[in-house]
């Protein structure tokens, strides 16, 4: 029975950790950093993290079932100059973006071939992956920014909807789509249950194949559309567009409890993980703190929510 409380007790403390240092960061960065505490500038923080919340969505499915993706970055820099160059040939701005969904969509499942059906370790597939859209996104734009495309397109990075940025509603979208998947459908259970025991839930009559080529199949169409909405944003398209990217996505999802190993977290909790991610940036910005400085902390933060998920899961375990 104590054994159970304090298995209770330590899952409660995990569920809330991500608040309390949302909440503190908040509050440190308001009293050290001038213009933090404004609501033009939480609208930014939302506005900066949509880019990365988009994807986040997908990443969190992904690693739920126990994969990873590290080739978002690379998928959003190659969507980016794929898009803007089909729009400077004369294409329609809708029907390039449904193009680069589309060819997202078919890099992803790419991805859940060479992970399920060859069998090569996700890091692996993905990292390949990453190297090759990162490519192609030089070969496409010769190396040089893309531009010249119709200004109605930036519309979708920079325009508002009343006070609130188009691309914060995207990324709510996302989310919304995303929770109601997760907490509310069949395929949702099937996420969870391949990440805690793939042959459970394949001998329990699961499609584990339709699953992983799902999940992976969203991430990279979410990346395209990230890229597209970054596209937007600077206007030109650029093939070093989302280097690094993918780093900061998987820390937010991290993060926000979603377990390295599988088989659990909430996207509800990965919400806050962004936010952490967005306030811990845009504080450091606002404090000038040195881009070189900045990607110190990043590492650290990722080294440290991973090592927290792992020590967690080792005493949780032991007392199980």
């Amino acid at each position: 029975m104590d054994t159970a409380i304090q298995v209770k007790k330590q899952k409660s403390i995990s569920k809330y950790a991500i608040y309390i240092v949302l909440l503190a960061l908040t509050a440190f960065f308001s009293i050290v950093a001038e213009g933090f505490f404004t609501t033009t500038n939480f609208f930014n923080i939302l506005r900066q993290v949509a880019v990365y919340g988009i994807p986040a969505v997908g990443m969190t499915m992904v690693i739920i079932t126990g994969g990873i993706d590290i080739s978002v970055g690379s998928m959003m820099g190659a969507a980016s100059v794929g898009c803007a160059s089909l729009m400077v040939a004369g294409l329609n701005p809708i029907l390039a973006m449904l193009i680069v969904l589309i060819v997202g969509l078919i890099v992803g499942l790419l991805n859940g071939f060479f992970t399920y059906e060859v069998g090569i370790p996700p890091m692996i597939v993905t990292l390949a992956a990453m190297s090759i859209l990162r490519g192609l996104a030089y070969i496409i734009s010769g190396g040089l920014p893309v531009y010249g495309f119709p200004a109605s397109f930036t519309a979708l990075g920079q325009g508002y909807l009343g006070p609130i940025p188009i691309p914060v509603i995207i990324m709510a979208i996302c989310f919304a789509v995303g929770y109601i998947t997760l907490e509310k459908t069949s395929f949702g259970r099937y996420v969870y249950g391949i990440g805690s025991n793939r042959e459970a839930s394949r001998l329990s009559g699961v499609s584990v194949r339709k699953v992983m080529y799902s999940v992976y199949g969203l991430c990279g169409m979410l990346a395209a559309l990230a890229g597209m909405v970054l596209l937007s944003r600077v206007n030109s398209g650029q093939p070093k567009a989302g280097e690094m990217y993918e780093m900061d996505i998987i820390t937010a999802v991290v993060l926000g409890g979603v377990s390295t190993t599988g088989g659990e977290g909430k996207i509800t909790r990965v919400i806050a993980g962004l936010l952490v991610m967005g306030v811990l940036l845009n504080g450091m910005i606002l404090m000038n703190i040195p881009d070189y400085y900045q990607r110190v902390v990043k590492g650290a933060v990722l080294l440290l929510a991973i090592s927290a998920d792992m020590m967690s899961q080792k005493r949780l375990s032991k007392k199980i």
